[in-house]
Parts: C-alpha cells; structure tokens; sequence
C-alpha cells in the first residue's frame, strides 16, 4: 500500500492522506486553525496532546485520523516532512 499527504481539499482539515493500494481511502486530519507541534515547537503541548490522544491508537488502524495526527502533525520532529518520512516507514507504506 502507498500513502500521499496532500493538503485538505475540506476547508475545515489541514491535510489528507491518500492510501492506495488493494483499496483506496481518503482520511483527512487536523483541524484548520489548531495548534499542533510542527507549529509550536513547545514539547509540554506535545506530551499534554499524546497524552489526551493516546486512546486513539486502540483502533490499530494507522489510515485513521488519530493516527495520523499523533504520528504526523504531533511526532518526534518540528518537521512534518521528517514526521510523514517515519510514519511511512513505521507502517510500511
């Protein structure tokens, strides 16, 4: 399966990605005018909002919102690039 991230084709999202493969899906995450780490830098949000939303990853499903989210606009790195490059190898996409 490939993954794109794009940004949101819905006014109310900052980005989607794009799951191709055997079968297709669209998931859009991140709230449009909402904080998150690639935008703050402020490790404290970081941890609070990992915290708040760690109950996400029980669904064990990485093409969900929460997912991405957590990985992507709330990873490791200040960079969403460098984030999308290990959610992409964290899963195999």
């Amino acid at each position: 399966m490939k993954m794109v991230i794009k940004k949101s084709s819905k006014p109310n999202k900052k980005y989607m990605a794009i799951f191709s493969g055997k079968s297709n899906k669209t998931t859009h995450f991140g709230s449009k005018g909402m904080d998150d780490y690639t935008i703050t830098k402020d490790k404290k949000q970081r941890t609070r909002y990992r915290n708040r939303h760690q109950k996400d990853l029980l669904t064990k499903d990485p093409t969900r919102a929460g997912y991405l989210s957590f990985y992507i606009l709330w990873g490791e790195s200040t960079s969403i690039k460098e984030n999308i490059k290990n959610y992409k190898k964290r899963f195999n996409y």
